[in-house]
């Protein structure tokens, strides 16, 4: 029987901790970004998100995922509520499940998380939860499965080493629809949408990146070379990214933007964590590069063409950013670096590619149609979008009771709705009635 190794223990555990601050993270880079009518309504859904996936992932999530496989579909229910785990060791590793279950419940959380960027300001807290607790529980923990779990995704073949596939393309891809079915925020190409606290965004950016290294590594489940090569990698990538995210701005707008850089930081980090156990030092500089470039693209000219409103890029940065991490992962992956992963095609191989592109595509149907199920489903019981006045009036006070300023942050002056929309807060200063 093998020992539990109380070494791969502790760095799985620290890696846990540092993934769980990931989501308070995203509150602030979210947070920073919006309005500062909306910030608290925009930290609270990565807040409650935590708490609430947290509960799902411990009585049912864990068991989805990772329970003994059914025909490369789900797990059974045999582990519903960790019912067994006990002290057990994790089966083929040298750490208790526990562990596991700790680091993997971070991973649950932070994903849907990420979603709420794309329909920022503009959803109603009720419809908001519902929908990201059935989120959580139909399209996340299926795809774990598929690729995590021994379904049929990793039958396949496909590799993702820390959730290319399960978090990024699924979480990005499922905010474009969730936007596109919300509709655009009220007056969203006529008027000016700023970021109310840019300083808040970098806050959330720099531990976004500090957990990222227990996002990555840890995902070796021990303390050992692969989890060195991970963490050399991420860092790397990310750092590439800021280069990849920032020169082609400052060539297009000829200015480089403190939000271009923690973005680009970002969209390199997502472009290496499904590669990060399986590719060599050099060839993640130049996923990071690509995929600090190619996310630019997306937000600067993708979205400004086809007119979609991803508030805060979530489509931009982790959709676009997971596709081309997965694709990357076909092309670099060595048997070098991790002997139980695969020769990628520019190691002379072509069925890890073939099987990156499937598992890209079957990622993107997973979650545009899950995400319009569902959004209509709960649509017939809920309200999911908020109304003109509510807009207008701000989340913060509507939602929530609170404000986040007492003060308006640029004048000093009192503040009731955050900032004020020209004459539309006059308009919609006190609710009509029904």
């Amino acid at each position: 029987m093998t020992e539990i190794n109380t070494g791969d223990t502790a760095w799985v555990l620290v890696s846990a901790a540092m993934v769980f601050i990931m989501t308070p993270a995203v509150a602030l880079f979210y947070g920073g970004m919006v309005r500062s009518k909306n910030v608290l309504a925009t930290i609270m859904q990565s807040m409650f998100i935590l708490g609430m996936v947290s509960v799902e992932f411990i009585l049912i999530g864990y068991t989805m995922a990772f329970g003994p496989d059914l025909n490369g579909l789900i797990g059974d229910l045999s582990k519903f509520g960790l019912m067994g785990v006990g002290y057990n060791i994790l089966e083929g590793g040298t750490i208790p499940e526990l562990a596991f279950i700790a680091f993997q419940c971070m991973f649950a959380a932070l994903t849907p998380a990420l979603i709420t960027g794309a329909f920022a300001e503009r959803m109603k807290f009720g419809g908001f939860a519902i929908l990201m607790l059935l989120w959580a529980i139909f399209i996340y923990n299926p795809m774990a499965h598929w690729v995590w779990g021994g379904g049929f995704l990793a039958q396949l073949g496909a590799l993702d080493f820390a959730g290319g596939l399960v978090i990024h393309i699924l979480s990005g891809v499922s905010g474009l629809t969730i936007c596109i079915l919300l509709g655009k925020r009220r007056g969203y190409g006529r008027s000016a949408i700023v970021p109310h606290n840019v300083p808040m965004t970098v806050i959330g950016g720099a531990f976004l990146w500090f957990g990222w290294f227990g996002f990555n590594a840890g995902s070796a489940l021990g303390a050992n070379e692969l989890a060195a090569n991970a963490f050399v990698v991420t860092q790397a990538a990310a750092a590439a990214g800021v280069l990849g995210w920032v020169i082609p701005e400052w060539f297009r707008n000829g200015k480089p933007t403190v939000i271009g850089a923690v973005s680009g930081c970002v969209a390199g980090l997502v472009a290496i964590t499904p590669a990060a156990g399986y590719v060599e030092v050099l060839p993640s500089i130049a996923i990071g590069l690509i995929g600090g470039g190619i996310c630019y693209s997306a937000v600067a000219v993708l979205k400004e063409k086809l007119g979609y409103d991803d508030s805060l890029d979530a489509f931009g940065v982790h959709g676009i950013g997971g596709i081309w991490g997965a694709v990357a992962t076909g092309l670099w992956a060595t048997t070098t670096i991790n002997p139980d992963g695969a020769n990628g095609l520019f190691y002379g191989e072509t069925d890890l590619f073939i099987a990156q592109l499937l598992s890209i595509v079957v990622a993107i149907v997973l979650a545009v149609f899950g995400s319009i199920i569902l959004f209509k489903v709960v649509s017939q019981f809920v309200t999911i979008r908020a109304d003109e006045y509510e807009e207008v009036t701000g989340l913060d006070l509507v939602e929530h009771g609170e404000r986040g300023y007492t003060t308006d942050i640029f004048t000093g002056a009192p503040s009731f709705f955050g900032e004020e929309e020209s004459s539309e807060s006059t308009i919609f200063s006190s609710k009509p009635a029904h």
